[in-house]
């Protein structure tokens, strides 16, 4: 009798185990980056210099042009899975007022975490003004999988 119960729960364990377990994700890092004439967010590819460069474009904001925002995020994936990664963006004009921007892209899960990046180039840039906050967030359809957002973003 003892038999039959120790195969009963370890079958169940194992049945369990193999139950296709639901869509898990994750964001991970959101990487607001300006961008020169040429559409370079750095001289060269070494994370100190990007970071110098930026200041520097900061300080010089004639030289900017455009925006990219890089988001990281990570799925496990499942086969019909419908992964998309939201970004909202809000920025200030130069008189004050409001601007949001908001973009979407489908995305494919991997096994290893993604990146996925968003223009802002153009009359899009120059209407949209500076970067005030920002909300990244991964979805699976209509499930929130994950999100990151920046200090100042407010629901």
């Amino acid at each position: 009798m003892r038999t039959f119960w120790i195969c009963w729960i370890l079958s169940l364990t194992l049945l369990s185990a193999l139950a296709q377990k639901p869509v898990t994700g994750q964001v991970y890092k959101c990487l607001p980056l300006l961008l020169d004439q040429q559409g370079n967010d750095a001289t060269c590819p070494s994370l100190f210099d990007r970071d110098a460069y930026q200041f520097y474009l900061r300080q010089h904001p004639s030289k900017i042009r455009g925006m990219r925002v890089d988001v990281q995020w990570k799925a496990r994936k499942e086969p019909d899975e419908q992964l998309k990664v939201r970004l909202e963006l809000r920025g200030v004009l130069k008189d004050g007022s409001p601007t949001v921007r908001n973009f979407e892209a489908p995305v494919t899960a991997g096994h290893f975490s993604h990146w996925t990046s968003f223009l802002l180039t153009g009359t899009n840039f120059d209407e949209f003004g500076n970067l005030a906050a920002w909300h990244a967030t991964l979805w699976d359809g209509n499930r929130l999988l994950g999100e990151q957002q920046s200090f100042l973003w407010q629901k």
